[in-house]
């Protein structure tokens, strides 16, 4: 009768500690993904901030393109008032696409192209969106890893015990898919 006891306090414990090891290795890839998406989140914001800048610069050279100045300008905003991850990763989508129209159309104008500052300023959001590129795609990962243990037996008893959520991909929306397009 002892050894049956034994054998069940070890199998107990051992079920203890498997469930303490999976409980904290989801709070730790979940704190990961919220890592990785302040990640974003600073890089957003400086993209944020270098937008009116650019967006002044070219008003300057392109009076008559009110509306492609306008639209990044409305998307800026959306951005930047996003109040939920999901609203946020849509609206920095068509800002996204916002942009390109925006550089589309000041490809049209040589004289901004020359312009010391509008490039200082096209260059480094330039760099910018080349740290969001990498920022989503080290986000992306981090919630592969999140879900994948999310979903993985046995571990999602733990998480379903807890009521561990899944998190969202930053994804690429329809209006950064599309293609600039530049009317004269």
């Amino acid at each position: 009768m002892d050894l049956v006891w034994i054998i069940v306090i070890i199998v107990v414990a051992l079920l203890v500690v498997w469930g303490i090891g999976t409980y904290n290795s989801l709070i730790q890839l979940r704190n990961a993904v919220k890592d990785q998406w302040s990640q974003i989140d600073v890089h957003l914001k400086r993209r944020a901030d270098l937008i009116p800048n650019i967006v002044e610069t070219v008003k300057g050279y392109a009076t008559h393109e009110k509306e492609t100045l306008d639209a990044v300008i409305s998307a800026r905003n959306k951005a930047i008032s996003a109040s939920t991850k999901e609203d946020e990763i849509k609206a920095n989508g068509e800002l996204t696409g916002a942009l390109g129209r925006l550089f589309a159309v000041a490809e049209a104008y040589p004289e901004l192209k020359a312009n010391t500052n509008f490039t200082e300023l096209q260059n480094t959001l330039k760099e910018t969106e080349d740290k969001i590129a990498f920022a989503r795609q080290f986000y992306n990962d981090t919630v592969l890893k999140y879900k994948n243990k999310l979903e993985m037996f046995p571990t999602n008893l733990i998480a379903n015990i807890f009521n561990f959520k899944p998190e969202l991909f930053f994804e690429a929306n329809e209006t950064e898919k599309e293609v600039p397009k530049v009317q004269f």
